[in-house]
């Protein structure tokens, strides 16, 4: 196993990250129950891996996270309007 040493290099919210470098087949384990395998290196930059965790343990791709996380925002605030359509549709003044 290689690992990449750099300065600086840092993880969400100026956390440190640890680079590796890894080849298909190889595996880094992350504590006693979470292994990642990386099963294919593709020519477009594209890595597939391999999570094998305890079913307790949430995995969840960030870009789903946020999106979810965007739209939940946007769904729970109200349009200029949303009191006085729905006082309406309920068949209110």
């Amino acid at each position: 196993m290689s690992v990449v040493s750099r300065r600086g290099v840092c993880g969400r919210e100026g956390q440190r990250m640890l680079v590796l470098t890894r080849k298909s087949n190889e595996r880094v384990m992350i504590g006693d129950d979470v292994v990642i395998t990386i099963l294919e290196v593709r020519g477009d930059s594209s890595v597939r891996i391999g999570i094998e965790a305890p079913r307790d343990r949430r995995i969840q791709r960030e870009e789903i996270v946020v999106d979810v996380a965007i739209a939940n925002r946007h769904a729970a605030s109200a349009s200029p309007t949303a009191e006085r359509e729905l006082t309406r549709l309920l068949g209110g003044a």
